[in-house]
């Protein structure tokens, strides 16, 4: 086991760094675009790739390609919806998403707008949506990129820090051990669980705010027609 993780990370590390980097800011530029981005798992290749990092530049050099990548996909998201956006969701391709997951987008970028953009970067299939529905809006270009750049920048040093430390992990703590290639295998698999139900608690706080807001709404649209009623009497 540790020669085939010996070799895998070597292979890594081979490769030109500008092309690792290209690669995986294009990868998750794909992952932040509609439709592409349901089928394109750019949050695993950004971390194969950031197993490749060797120093504090190189980290650098991969989270600033990395970043560009999602402001660049999210960039194209938004003005696809802004131009697009009523026909593509009519569309086959749009309908296959399902209405749902539509919902849901128009709701969370409705009721909580910047905070909506920011939190579906971690969420998986709202992060190509809500994009496209964030431009179906009236909101702002300005007000979208702001929240995004600060939610890519977040999402990318995590997932590139996590990919450096367990390579470090590995060449420091158990390369010279007969069992560190199963450890490594099995810290990558915790890393891969705690990272997905770290999206499901997200999800989950989504969920919750949507449905805080929608009560809220409600609540003043009673309030607004008691008032009416008491008006008229």
């Amino acid at each position: 086991m540790n020669d085939f993780v010996n070799s895998l990370l070597t292979a890594i590390h081979q490769v030109d760094w500008l092309l690792r980097d290209l690669i995986a800011a294009f990868a998750i530029m794909c992952e932040t675009s509609l439709f592409v981005g349901l089928i394109i798992p750019g949050d695993t290749i950004v971390l194969v790739a950031a197993t490749g990092v060797q120093n504090i530049f190189d980290f650098f050099g991969l989270l600033g390609f990395v970043v560009l990548g999602s402001l660049i996909g999210e960039s194209v998201g938004f003005w696809i919806g802004r131009a697009f956006g009523p026909r593509i969701r009519a569309s086959k391709l749009g309908q296959r998403i399902g209405e749902t997951n539509w919902m849901i987008a128009d709701e969370f970028v409705e009721t909580r707008g910047g905070w909506a953009i920011a939190v579906s970067r971690f969420l998986p299939v709202l992060h190509s949506l809500v994009p496209v529905t964030a431009g179906m809006t009236r909101m702002r270009y300005r007000t979208f990129i702001r929240w995004t750049v600060g939610a890519c920048t977040v999402w990318a040093a995590a997932y590139v820090a996590l990919g450096w430390w367990a390579h470090d992990t590995y060449d420091r703590y158990l390369s010279n051990l007969k069992s560190g290639g199963y450890i490594f295998a099995g810290l990558v698999v915790v890393i891969l669980v705690l990272v997905s139900l770290g999206k499901k608690r997200l999800e989950g706080t989504a969920e919750r705010m949507i449905a805080q807001a929608e009560a809220a709404e409600q609540l003043n649209e009673t309030s607004s027609s008691g008032n009416q009623s008491e008006s008229n009497d």
